[in-house]
């Protein structure tokens, strides 16, 4: 049995019209926008999701180098013979942070100057600094013209299909293990809690296209005694536009079809709102369930008390903490570039995002359309967020691992150990199989990785005090 909840209403996995939990029939509105909702049949990329068996290629460094080699042309200034110098690297950052110096000084005459000393050497396809550069210059010059917010709003708007996302979210999989660990640790910490329990109830703060699910699914089925039923309530903030629970809903869709393949029982129920007006009972909590909230690098999105008194970030730990979970999984990405002007902002969000676009260069082709396409949706549009938006319309908002330790434990949560075995997983992961400037670390009762000593993400659990 496959059923999904949508708007207040249980639909099964076929389609068609569907009835309320009152009886009456209603009309399946949602409107199918991307080939996979219409095929019972995962496409070829969402197989690769499912098997985490599927470790990347290592390349060694002659490889790596030579594939650099081969792709810098398309990188390289225009007007320029040779490859670009460590002083025009160093330079590109160095003009980037001057230009914001003129923005906050009101001085548009000397931004303009500096664009045009850092323009020639932008451009999407390059080495990391020229692709930082690329996505810093086009925020800066929407922040000029007062038009970050229309400008970030539209990239929502883009319609790209899940399958191409997911092209791109594999390449930066095979690239990158930061999510790939957060998934692993995260997914053997709630099966390991829920082995024995006949039903789980997993409530994601930030679902998007519910990539974290099917390698979990799949371990469910073949768990000794059968998989429990599950209940996944997938929450996400609104889409722009009219239909704005459309992506939650297919992502339900998604994961029905997984379930159905792997017969594990499954009750979805989509959630489409600002989260700090989300209620106990639009959860829909069972207590014979056991109960998880996950939230995995998506809690910085939601407001906090720099732009709204009553903090919209603890309103949503609050929430959390009422629904009184077996566990909480948190993943967070650590950041500093959240500081309410923009100079500071620029720097620490310079160095963050120096350090992902260093990353990428140095596992990644130059070439490959799924890299370009990860660093345009998820790096671009960050940025763009970050430089360009200010007030409610910034929602890139990150904090430290540490600042994340205080809200916990000001809302009510004391931090549990992680699984010894699942972190030992996660560093043999890492050391077999990727780049060996990533890192694994400790702090406390954080798992924490990063890029060449620089902490980028980390994860944790906690239960109600």
């Amino acid at each position: 049995m496959v059923s999904v909840v949508e708007n207040g209403g249980y639909y099964n996995s076929n389609g068609g019209r569907k009835r309320s939990p009152s009886g009456e029939e209603t009309r399946d509105t949602k409107l199918a926008t991307i080939s996979e909702v219409d095929s019972d049949q995962p496409e070829p990329y969402d197989e690769d999701l499912l098997l985490y068996d599927h470790e990347p290629k290592r390349f060694t460094s002659t490889e790596l180098g030579k594939k650099m080699n081969e792709s810098s042309k398309r990188g390289r200034p225009r007007g320029k013979k040779n490859a670009i110098t460590q002083e025009i690297v160093v330079d590109l950052r160095d003009l980037l942070t001057q230009c914001a110096q003129a923005i906050t000084n009101n001085n548009p005459i000397s931004v303009c100057d500096i664009l045009k000393k850092i323009q020639p050497h932008c451009t999407p396809y390059g080495d990391s600094t020229q692709r930082l550069a690329h996505y810093f210059v086009k925020a800066i010059e929407a922040r000029l013209a007062g038009n970050g917010a229309e400008v970030y709003r539209a990239s929502n708007l883009k319609k790209i299909s899940a399958a191409q996302i997911l092209r791109a979210y594999h390449a930066y999989l095979m690239a990158c293990p930061f999510h790939r660990m957060s998934n692993i640790l995260a997914n053997g910490s709630i099966e390991k809690l829920s082995r024995g329990k006949e039903k789980l109830h997993i409530i994601d703060f930030g679902i998007l296209y519910g990539f974290q699910w099917p390698c979990f699914i799949k371990n469910l089925s073949i768990r000794p005694g059968g998989p429990p039923e599950l209940h996944i309530t997938g929450i996400d903030l609104p889409q722009p536009g009219f239909r704005p629970a459309e992506r939650v809903n297919e992502t339900g869709n998604r994961l029905a079809k997984y379930c159905k393949r792997f017969n594990v029982k499954f009750t979805y129920n989509g959630i489409a709102k600002k989260w700090d007006e989300i209620t106990i009972d639009d959860l829909r909590i069972d207590r014979n369930e056991l109960t998880v909230v996950n939230s995995i690098n998506r809690l910085r999105n939601i407001l906090d008390e720099t732009v709204v008194e009553s903090s919209p970030r603890d309103t949503v730990l609050k929430l959390i903490r009422e629904i009184n979970p077996d566990m909480f999984v948190l993943g967070i990405q650590n950041g500093t570039h959240n500081a309410p002007f923009l100079l500071n902002r620029f720097r620490e969000a310079l160095f963050h995002f120096s350090t992902l676009f260093d990353m990428f260069d140095n596992t990644a082709d130059r070439q490959s359309n799924d890299r370009f396409l990860y660093e345009q949706e998820v790096f671009g549009r960050e940025v763009m967020n970050v430089v360009a938006c200010e007030g409610t319309t910034r929602v890139e908002r990150p904090e430290t691992y540490k600042q994340w330790q205080s809200r916990n434990v000001r809302a009510g949560f004391r931090q549990v150990p992680m699984f010894r075995d699942k972190v030992e997983e996660v560093r043999s992961k890492v050391k077999n199989n990727y780049h060996k400037d990533f890192l694994v670390d400790e702090d406390g009762k954080w798992m924490l990785q990063g890029w060449k000593g620089r902490v980028l993400y980390a994860s944790s659990l906690w239960k109600p005090a």
